[in-house]
């Protein structure tokens, strides 16, 4: 299992982090196959998905080593530390709830808390969060990120909610530490459609568009 350090190295490597939300676990080893193999190697089981504990662990024995499994939609340390112990590597949250940071240090897990404020956002960080999911972000945009980051710069912050192909870099460029992705990157109709190949090209389209804001040129130049 990765250390917490390896864990926010990975996030920060490839900028992308996958928010899968299913109804259906079976097909989850599938999604994983599939970002795995366009780029996306941080991907979030989220507690609204059937039977998540579980899935979590079947993934992390399935892909340790080579993907980041983590947890999300996590509102309790209860809840936090059932995911941990069936092998989550990261604990995301919709919301700040200081007592998940608590025991995600007790673990040596990675934790990205939810915030909306300035306030919020400021008071999870001095709390212990590793990021700061700004969350709703489907209202906010870009320029949001980029006037939070003038006077907390030290705060590495990753959006989530409105993120699509069409905005990634916008989001990179502004100062996010990594994007969480949802549906952009797998939509209901390639799962239900089981078209795991559009989900790794869509992955790849991703890392992509997240390397070309952080280097411009040397994207160019590779191409």
């Amino acid at each position: 299992m990765a250390s917490r350090e390896q864990v926010l190295c990975e996030m920060e490597k490839t900028g992308v982090v996958a928010v899968i939300r299913a109804s259906d676990p079976t097909q989850l080893m599938d999604v994983c196959r599939a970002l795995k193999a366009g780029g996306v190697t941080c991907i979030e089981v989220t507690m609204t998905t059937p039977d998540a504990i579980n899935v979590i662990a079947r993934a992390t024995k399935e892909f340790g080593g080579q993907c980041v499994i983590g947890v999300g939609t996590v509102l309790d340390p209860e809840t936090a530390r059932a995911a941990i112990l069936a092998g989550a590597e990261f604990v995301v949250s919709p919301i700040l709830n200081p007592e998940i940071i608590t025991l995600c240090r007790r673990y040596s897990r990675a934790v990205v808390p939810g915030a909306f404020t300035p306030t919020e956002i400021l008071n999870a960080w001095q709390a212990g969060a590793d990021v700061v999911k700004v969350f709703p972000a489907t209202k906010l945009g870009p320029e949001f990120l980029k006037d939070v980051k003038g006077p907390l710069p030290q705060v590495k912050l990753t959006p989530t909610g409105g993120v699509d192909l069409k905005n990634a870099g916008e989001w990179i460029k502004a100062g996010a530490t990594c994007i969480g992705v949802g549906g952009s990157l797998v939509s209901k109709k390639d799962l239900d459609g089981k078209n795991w190949a559009n989900i790794e090209q869509t992955a790849a389209a991703f890392i992509r568009a997240v390397q070309e804001a952080r280097n411009p040129a040397a994207v160019k130049v590779t191409v």
